[in-house]
């Protein structure tokens, strides 16, 4: 089992007018022609319909054009209401044998979503070869997140495999986690998150030498060009990541905390697309959108707090997400975005929760369940001007004189 231990919040801390928790990491329907839109599958893509181009050792290799993306998107039209997008997004992305990666696979298909999965380099990288591991500022094979055994290991390769060919997207959450003390990521240099990158990106690229598994099966696309984003641990370090992640061609960060409830903007050309503050039923304060921090609010981080509490909390968990859905949907409609983990924290109620609001956010007018790469997709096809207009609507703000007037 993976140590948790130190991956926690930097705070619940309160403001003048909010109070939420600042960072936690670890491991649609409709048709309307302002997409992404329609069901998975609208483009079945070319992967499976050629033979697999092996990338260096075969860990990767090409397959064709992604399965299941939605059509090409367009711009809005004059005075057309805006879709609204929610990303539904995993920290981690590893499978630990609790079954949560393909029940959410599996749901996800059930609902015509599609979301993001934050993969971790070492959730691809043996224990037994640790010290490849080379961290910035860290002693070398240290990781803040255990590394799993070898038949998890297996068991993730299958489900990013699937992941992918179901359509979602495979981002990075990079290697160990490092939230405190001197190695913290929150310290690390630009120079020093490129070599991050670099080795999270060598673990999924070369998991068949690192392993010595030439009877799976490759990862079906190029991480080179599928990796466009990422989520760093704790929500540290955007400062300093951001110009390497321009370097790189990266085309949106997700690891801003605190973010509110409006159409995002860009940071040093990259899109910025924080985890939000989102109404915590039952309390004058708000809280961001990730189990998490909902876990620390509820149960001040603790991870198995007393059982009786479970129903109560799973309910609230549940409406604070179905709550910000609902304050975006009929105001302003900002993208809705939420920060998973792959774990049963308290009973498993958090995972519970994303279930039930996904399934009362699917199938909504005008919602398309989307990943990030998709979201941005739709973004850089909009008229500067019009999403101009969107981005000065404030949280639960409708536009005067309404959606036309725009």
């Amino acid at each position: 089992m993976r140590d948790i231990s130190r991956r926690g919040m930097l705070g619940i801390g309160a403001g003048t007018a909010a109070a939420f928790g600042l960072a936690a990491c670890g491991s649609g329907g409709g048709s309307d022609s302002s997409g992404p839109a329609g069901k998975a599958g609208d483009e079945q893509g070319g992967a499976g319909k050629q033979a697999a181009k092996p990338i260096g050792d075969g860990s990767t290799a090409y397959t064709g054009k992604q399965p299941h993306q939605p059509g090409k998107p367009v711009p809005l039209k004059p005075g057309e209401t805006p879709p609204q997008f929610v990303i539904f997004s995993w920290d981690g992305a590893g499978e630990v044998g609790n079954g949560l990666f393909p029940r959410f696979l599996k749901l996800a298909k059930e609902h015509d979503a599609h979301m993001t999965f934050f993969l971790s380099g070492l959730y691809l990288l043996p224990e037994s070869k640790k010290r490849m591991y080379r961290p910035p500022n860290n002693g070398v094979g240290a990781s803040d997140i255990g590394y799993l055994t070898d038949g998890h290991i297996k068991d993730t390769l299958k489900y990013v495999r699937e992941a992918w060919l179901d359509g979602h997207e495979i981002g990075t959450h990079f290697n160990g986690h490092f939230c405190a003390g001197s190695g913290s990521v929150a310290n690390w240099t630009s120079a020093q998150w490129q070599d991050e990158i670099d080795q999270a990106k060598s673990f999924v690229k070369k998991w068949r030498t690192n392993t010595g598994w030439t009877d799976l099966p490759s990862l079906p696309f190029d991480y080179d060009k599928e990796l466009v984003g990422g989520r760093t641990p704790c929500l540290l370090g955007q400062d300093n990541l951001l110009p390497t992640a321009k370097k790189l061609g990266w085309r949106y960060d997700a690891s801003s905390p605190g973010g509110r409830q409006r159409w995002p903007q860009k940071k040093m050309g990259i899109w910025d697309l924080p985890l939000q503050a989102m109404p915590f039923p039952g309390h004058s304060f708000e809280v961001l959108s990730m189990d998490y921090n909902i876990l620390a609010n509820q149960s001040k981080n603790s991870t198995k707090a007393p059982s009786y509490n479970y129903p109560g909390w799973r309910k609230q968990a549940t409406e604070a997400y179905i709550s910000g859905f609902k304050r975006a949907y009929e105001s302003n409609r900002a993208p809705f975005f939420v920060g998973n983990h792959f774990e049963e924290w308290n009973g498993g109620i958090y995972m519970d929760a994303v279930e039930e609001a996904l399934k009362h956010i699917a199938g909504k007018k005008d919602v398309r369940l989307v990943s990030f790469r998709q979201f941005v997709d739709w973004l850089d096809v909009q008229d500067p001007k019009v999403l101009a207009k969107l981005q000065g609507l404030e949280v639960g703000q409708q536009p005067a004189g309404g959606w036309k007037s725009l």
